[in-house]
Parts: C-alpha cells; sequence; structure tokens
C-alpha cells in the first residue's frame, strides 16, 4: 500500500525548459534588434557554448554530482554554504559573460560589453518565466491529505529555492522538500532516496518516484529499490533505464496510483 510520493521538480511539475526557452527567446531578441542576426541561432551557439565551458571548470564534478545544468548556471546566484558552491559563486560572472560573448562571435560579432549585458539579461528573463504544467495543480490537490508528498529536487538550494519563491503556491502542498545540494548528494545516488524515505518514515515499497529524467530519478529509484514512473512528454526510448511504469503527463499517474493501491 502506498503511504508516500515522491515528486521531481523540474520538468515534473515545473516546466522548467519552457522557462529556459522563453529567457533565450527574450534575451537573444536584443541581439537581433542590435544587430540583426537569427535569436535562434545565437541561442544555439550559447547553448553550445555555455556546455563546453562548463565542463572545463574545476567545478563540473560537483555540478554533475548535485545535478546543475549548464543553464542554471547562466542565471543561479549559488549563494550557499561551502566551498564548491563558493567556487562555483566566483566563476558564474565570468561564465556567463564568456558564453554570451563566445555565441556572438561565432555569428561574427566582437562585443564584450553587449555580451555582458545579455549575460546579465538572461537571469531577469528567466526569473519572469515561471512556467507550471497545466495539470500539475489538479494532481496535487487530489492527492494532498492522503498521501505524504515529498518533493526531491537536484540542484543548487539557492537556486530551486528561487524557482520555488516565484511559483509559491506548490509549497504548501508538500510535507517535505529535499534539495540535493543541502544533502550533499543528488539523485541518482540511492543515500539521497533513502534519506526521503527516513524523513517520510515508510518503507521502500510503500514509496512511490515520479519524474521526467532517465538517468536521475528513475535510475534513482531503482537503485534505492523505489517503485517508479517515468514522465515520458516526448516519447522518448528508453534503453538502459527502464521505469516501472510510463506515462505521458503527471494527470496519468493518478490511475498508477489507484491501480498500485487497489
Amino acid at each position: 500500500m502506498l503511504k508516500a510520493l515522491l515528486f521531481d521538480l523540474d520538468d515534473t511539475l515545473l516546466w522548467d525548459k519552457k522557462s529556459v526557452q522563453e529567457a533565450f527567446k527574450a534575451t537573444c531578441e536584443l541581439a537581433t534588434g542590435k544587430y540583426n542576426i537569427s535569436p535562434k541561432l545565437l541561442e544555439e551557439k550559447v547553448r553550445e557554448n555555455a556546455r563546453s565551458l562548463y565542463a572545463s571548470y574545476e567545478t563540473y564534478s560537483f555540478t554533475q554530482m548535485i545535478g546543475i545544468n549548464p543553464f542554471e548556471g547562466l542565471w543561479g546566484n549559488f549563494s550557499d554554504a561551502g566551498e564548491s558552491f563558493r567556487k562555483l559563486r566566483e566563476i558564474a560572472p565570468s561564465y556567463r559573460k564568456e558564453a554570451w560573448t563566445r555565441g556572438l562571435k561565432e555569428l561574427g560579432i566582437d562585443d564584450a560589453d553587449f555580451g555582458y549585458k545579455l549575460a546579465e539579461t538572461f537571469p531577469v528573463e528567466r526569473k519572469k518565466n515561471a512556467f507550471v504544467y497545466n495539470e500539475t495543480f489538479r494532481v496535487l490537490e487530489q492527492l494532498k491529505g492522503k498521501y505524504q508528498l515529498l518533493m526531491l529536487t537536484n540542484g543548487s538550494p539557492d537556486l530551486q529555492q528561487t524557482k520555488l519563491d516565484i511559483t509559491p503556491e506548490l509549497v504548501p502542498y508538500f510535507d517535505h522538500i529535499v534539495i540535493s545540494g543541502a544533502f550533499g548528494r543528488g539523485k541518482p545516488d540511492p543515500a539521497i532516496f533513502e534519506h526521503a524515505l527516513e524523513l517520510l518514515g515508510v518503507q521502500k515499497n510503500e514509496a512511490l518516484m515520479i519524474g521526467d529524467n532517465l538517468h536521475t530519478d528513475i535510475l534513482g529509484a531503482s537503485r534505492a529499490g523505489i517503485t517508479s514512473v517515468w514522465i515520458n512528454h516526448h516519447q522518448k526510448q528508453a534503453v538502459d533505464v527502464l521505469p516501472d511504469y510510463e506515462v505521458t503527463d503527471l494527470e496519468e499517474v493518478m490511475g498508477i496510483i489507484n491501480k498500485i493501491n487497489i
């Protein structure tokens, strides 16, 4: 019998990819106005440079373990405690400027000052654009009070809290919120799932993990012995990691919960 539900945050409850996309669109359109370049092409080049730069820093292994992606690096403050976060905080301003400046340069525009302006604009635009899936609140409303609900999210505590601050209506649904950067290890490490179970006071067979990422949410749940539901928004093929259940949107999870609890 299920007693607790573990929910991922980004692209499970929050539509983070759309938020990032809209922030890129608004920022890149500034460059179109100034230099008449393709906003889509600039976004592509900035994304490429962000990924390669991000992987070149000494903080990369830490960000991989905690689960902070390159595009979060383009807007997060990382004002969290700890040496690794301090290094990330120091790197972030130059990383942002360099990613945007290099993106411009690949399109034939050598303007570091404008690169800096775009780098400073992107975080502002990202904070303006907080999208929640239409079904998120309908589902949480049905579950609240019937099950313990825990949010299990990878990332910097400061950054994830910022996401929650700009969507404050999400927080009251959850009995616990666990952020990998505060715990010290991220999904798919089974330790963070075991920590979640301890907080909830339930056994692994009494919990269900719901998330969109095969290699963090689903793999981690599997390693911890927790039943998983993969929200496959884009009809991808599961190959090396197999979920217990697969749905295309959050609302379908209700049928699975009811089925398990028959």
